[in-house]
């Protein structure tokens, strides 16, 4: 995930750096939550398995710059059900930031804008779990609608702090939202293809009985609440 760099000007970016602390404030909070359930060994080796997937996702995988943004695969909701909402968003933010600091300086300065997009989408995705996911199901068990709604809340959150981030800088004209409908347009190809990644992913993972109560893994992946 990337803002194209000057798509908000310098005057104006400090208010990214708002929405970040809030972001990594949450993230923070889920962290504490998750050391005190799972413990630190757990807590990060699943963050440090996030992180090199995340780094993975953008430099492995197709990306493409299409509008104000790039289109990245980047499996946010796969993330979640597999390793869990904390160190999916610190493998998130870290992921991003190694990136930046030793292979794209130039995003650096979006980095606020770039780790918002990315964090509140996954902390709204994991409220949305709460509700279509029943207590009693654990995720190897999810149905095709339920991995959709998950995934598509997750990119539609992107698309729409894309969208606040080109209009907060850019203004409202037609230009500029042409530009930001050819972003979420591209982006729905990653809607129909997430889904299908987090059903084979977990279907893989309901095979590998061996994982259950493995600390590398979500403990929701296999048990229920």
């Amino acid at each position: 995930m990337h803002i194209e760099p000057g798509l908000v000007a310098d005057s104006k970016i400090w208010f990214s750096y708002v929405t970040a602390a809030g972001a990594g404030a949450c993230a923070l909070k889920l962290g504490w939550e998750a050391l005190r359930e799972r413990g630190a060994v757990s807590t990060l080796a699943r963050t440090a398995v996030a992180t090199g997937l995340v780094f993975s996702f953008f430099e492995v995988l197709p990306h493409y710059p299409v509008g104000v943004s790039e289109v990245h695969l980047i499996l946010g909701s796969t993330l979640f059900l597999i390793l869990g909402v904390a160190p999916a968003a610190f493998g998130l933010a870290l992921g991003l930031l190694i990136q930046g600091l030793f292979f794209a300086p130039f995003d650096l300065p979006q980095y606020g804008m770039n780790v918002t997009t990315l964090l509140v989408p996954l902390f709204a995705l994991s409220l949305l779990g709460r509700r279509v996911i029943a207590p009693d199901t654990p995720y190897v068990a999810l149905k095709y609608r339920q991995a959709l709604a998950l995934s598509t809340a997750y990119q539609a959150g992107i698309v729409a702090w894309v969208a606040f981030w080109a209009f907060y800088g850019q203004g409202f004209s037609a230009e500029n939202g042409q530009a930001i409908a050819s972003f979420g347009g591209a982006y729905m190809l990653v809607i129909l293809v997430e889904p299908l990644v987090d059903l084979a992913v977990l279907a893989i993972a309901k095979t590998l009985h061996g994982m259950r109560g493995n600390s590398l893994v979500e403990r929701r992946l296999y048990e229920t609440v």
